[in-house]
């Protein structure tokens, strides 16, 4: 009698049974929540960063003086000009009078202030247009390309 109740009693069963459960649920949510923090964190370390830039238009030299005013610093080759109105004829270079002259250029390293290329305020750049017509961006691209923003237009009278 006692051998056919020793194969018949399964009370212990069913605590092993819950134990193993709780512990593959736990497994399966600690899984999950890993998944979105991990994922949210990649989200936030994409931010393009904050940074405030100022344009003046000279008229008698056809030239549009960009200042970064305030905000985070950028790595200088992070920041490209797109638009329309650059007078890809005008000379540029350290020693010249224009820094940007063409579409998709980066803003030149030797125009930064800060460490590393990195473009801080009051750093500045001349931008040769070609009349009153110009219209450019000023845009953050992040260094896989993944992530852009622009963080500063400007338009001539005309545009």
């Amino acid at each position: 009698m006692e051998l056919k109740r020793f194969f018949n009693d399964d009370d212990a069963v069913s605590p092993v049974i819950g134990v193993i459960l709780m512990v593959a649920i736990t497994v399966i949510l600690a899984a999950v929540i890993a998944t979105f923090v991990l994922g949210l964190g990649d989200q936030v370390s994409n931010t393009a960063p904050q940074a405030s830039f100022s344009t003046e238009y000279d008229s008698n030299v056809d030239e549009v003086v960009v200042t970064h005013d305030g905000g985070d610093s950028i790595k200088a080759s992070n920041l490209v000009f797109r638009g329309s109105g650059f007078d890809d004829d005008a000379s540029i270079g350290e020693s010249e009078d224009a820094d940007i002259n063409d579409n998709n250029q980066a803003w030149p390293g030797y125009a930064s202030s800060a460490d590393n290329s990195k473009v801080v305020a009051g750093d500045r750049v001349v931008v040769a247009v070609t009349g009153d017509g110009y219209d450019f961006s000023v845009v953050y691209e992040s260094s896989t390309g993944d992530n852009s923003a622009t963080l500063a237009t400007a338009s001539g009278p005309s545009a």
